[in-house]
């Protein structure tokens, strides 16, 4: 990638004469070579094909990206530019409105196709379907492609012609449907096309983090682009899945996939995880279950695509009336892993140094965030979009609103998680815990997920000194979980 003052191989500039109009790839949240059915189509086409990338968080609906998100997708664009490369193309980088830019970079290389795979929410999909509908005008063809999920939510239906709320039927329906394609081959070679266009920097995108600490702990946990994600998914197919059913809700064992960040930017696609789960040693079972766990993202998208403002509305309309703060001081001690509650604290202090949390530790911090600090859950929504390398616009919305009670399919509000016996029964043995918060390492397991109930000579020994050392809890659970089923009982009777 080149500054915005020299002009590369991608398109053309000024007067020069078209050698052969080329099909223009448009790369969103799909960053790969390999399983891309636009990138394929255009290269089948037998025209030049361009590649191009616009950073859009301007145009309306367009949510931000959080900060986590920011670093996975520079060094996802890096990596996506140099593969791009090797097959004799390149990713041309463009910011601003996509409504606009798209027809600037088409009318500047007189491209005759444009190609690229389907976003499924509301703002997307307006963006796409307006220009859509202007290329048509000017009869250039623009053609869209299914490659970011195993669904296409549009149109599975249930009975009534509706869209599914509860998963078990929606599961259902999708296994009907029949075994997903098989991931497409990616193409060997690419005819890249002959004219020039300016490209914007990479590093114009301002999207690396200011913060150095928590860069620092970003690259040390993660490798971005198509390759990394596919290591990672072969590592995990050969030595996490076995044992994956079971072993996937204890946080220190290596039974999770760690391949939602690799999703959530598609550096790999759902057909890949979907297949290459069956080609290893694990069992049927185990196999079974994580491809249900890629249902649940299936299942989030399809809610989001019908119901556009789960993002931000309760989708149980009753929790509007539900007494959530949005401000509290015990808000900050949560994010920063100060609740006095280890496993609550281990899991923030994980998400903050390395842009990940594990799904079952996400569950029991969201819920102490809504449940026992009566927070609302769009506060730790934000937060986890901020500095998750994974945020997911369907996913992150649907999964806060399912631990609140509020959501589609959602757990019931009085389901609340007990952190102690939680740890307790996930943590038994205090690894994942100990690593996370070395200051209580030296606690017996007896002890270490209720640090306040130890015994003065315990904490003297560890070198703890509660309120110092370690924080108090900052409340007490049996009374928080007595106060919020008060408020919903409240909410129920208002009803």
């Amino acid at each position: 990638m080149t500054d915005t003052n020299t002009q590369r191989k991608a398109g053309t500039s000024g007067g020069d004469a078209l050698r052969e109009a080329p099909a223009l790839v448009w790369f969103r949240d799909d960053l790969r070579i390999a399983d891309n059915p636009a990138l394929n189509a255009a290269a089948a086409s037998g025209r030049p094909v361009m590649a191009l990338y616009i950073h859009d968080e301007i145009s309306e609906g367009m949510r931000p990206l959080g900060g986590a998100q920011r670093w996975m997708l520079h060094h996802g664009l890096s990596a996506l530019d140099k593969r791009l490369r090797e097959l004799g193309a390149g990713l041309l980088i463009k910011s601003g409105p996509a409504a606009d830019v798209l027809p600037q970079v088409v009318a500047q290389t007189g491209a005759a196709e444009v190609y690229w795979n389907r976003r499924h929410f509301a703002a997307g999909i307006a963006i796409d379907r307006a220009l859509k509908s202007r290329f048509a005008e000017t009869g250039i063809i623009a053609k869209s492609f299914n490659g970011n999920l195993l669904h296409e939510p549009s149109l599975l239906k249930t009975g009534d012609g509706g869209p599914y709320r509860v998963y078990s039927p929606f599961w259902r329906a999708f296994e009907r449907q029949g075994e997903p394609r098989r991931p497409l081959p990616a193409p060997q070679r690419l005819n890249a096309f002959e004219g020039m266009i300016d490209s914007i920097r990479l590093e114009d995108l301002s999207l690396l983090p200011t913060r150095p600490d928590w860069a620092g702990g970003l690259r040390e946990t993660w490798q971005a682009g198509e390759e990394a994600g596919l290591e990672k998914l072969a590592d995990f197919v050969a030595n996490g899945l076995p044992g994956y059913a079971d072993g996937r809700d204890f946080p220190a064992q290596e039974n999770v996939s760690r391949l939602s960040p690799y999703l959530r930017f598609g550096m790999i696609s759902p057909y890949q995880a979907w297949h290459a789960a069956g080609t290893g040693t694990a069992s049927a079972h185990d196999v079974e279950k994580f491809r249900k766990e890629l249902g649940w993202r299936e299942f989030s998208w399809h809610l989001l695509h019908h119901y556009p403002d789960l993002q931000w509305r309760n989708f149980n309309d009753r929790f509007d009336r539900f007494p959530w703060l949005v401000s509290s001081p015990a808000i900050d001690a949560w994010k920063e892993g100060r609740t006095g509650y280890p496993i609550v604290d281990a899991g923030m202090r994980e998400l903050w140094r390395t842009g990940y949390m594990h799904n079952r530790v996400r569950m029991i911090a969201a819920s102490f965030l809504i449940k026992h600090l009566m927070v609302d859950w769009r506060v730790g929504e934000e937060w986890f979009w901020d500095t998750l390398v994974d945020g997911d616009l369907a996913s992150n919305s649907a999964s806060w609103q399912w631990v609140a009670g509020c959501g589609a399919d959602a757990a019931p509000y009085f389901r609340i998680f007990n952190p102690i016996l939680q740890g307790e029964k996930f943590d038994p043995k205090g690894d994942y815990v100990r690593r996370w918060i070395p200051e209580i390492a030296g606690l017996p397991n007896s002890f270490l997920h209720k640090p306040w109930e130890a015994p003065k000579d315990a904490l003297v020994k560890a070198g703890i000194t509660l309120g110092q050392t370690y924080p108090k809890p900052v409340v007490d659970h049996s009374s928080a979980r007595d106060k919020a089923l008060g408020a919903f009982e409240s909410l129920k009777e208002a009803s």
